[in-house]
């Protein structure tokens, strides 16, 4: 009865989270490939896709090639569980656990967040763990090194 309570004065104080906490999803939008795999396969049908495609010009001798180009990618978190189904199932490492937990909306229909927002959370992405000696490096690009390499998307 005499110890003090470990109660934390949310927001004063800020939450120590755990290295793989599921936050919110962040979109690596260079990587896309619109291949509508995490929209398929998400259980709640709470990701938006929309695409067109481009002709890119032919090379000497060779035919025209086509190319998805992303238009709108949208996800609803007011329908998401957090499964990380789509994360998982992405061949292209385009999404990613952002450990982002502060998108609390007045409105329910601002809890569809585009991709210009996805994008933005992609700065909080932890870098992906040291691999151990011997292995090869790991093909992710970590926020920092986009920044650092190419300067900034758009």
């Amino acid at each position: 009865m005499t110890r003090r309570a470990h109660t934390a004065q949310y927001p004063d104080a800020a939450p120590a989270l755990p290295p793989r906490s599921r936050g919110v999803i962040a979109l690596l939008e260079e990587n896309c490939t619109v291949c509508m795999l995490c929209a398929r396969e998400c259980p709640d049908w709470c990701i938006y896709i929309d695409s067109h495609k481009e002709v890119l010009p032919a090379p000497e001798g060779g035919r025209a090639r086509t190319r998805n180009v992303l238009d709108r990618f949208a996800i609803d978190f007011a329908l998401c569980m957090y499964c990380g189904i789509c994360i998982e199932v992405c061949p292209f490492d385009a999404l990613f656990w952002s450990p982002e937990f502060e998108y609390a909306e007045l409105d329910i229909r601002d809890l569809t967040h585009e991709r210009e927002r996805l994008r933005e959370w992609m700065s909080t992405v932890p870098a992906p763990p040291a691999a151990e000696a011997g292995a090869e490096p790991p093909k992710e690009v970590t926020a920092t090194q986009r920044a650092g390499g190419r300067g900034t998307a758009r």
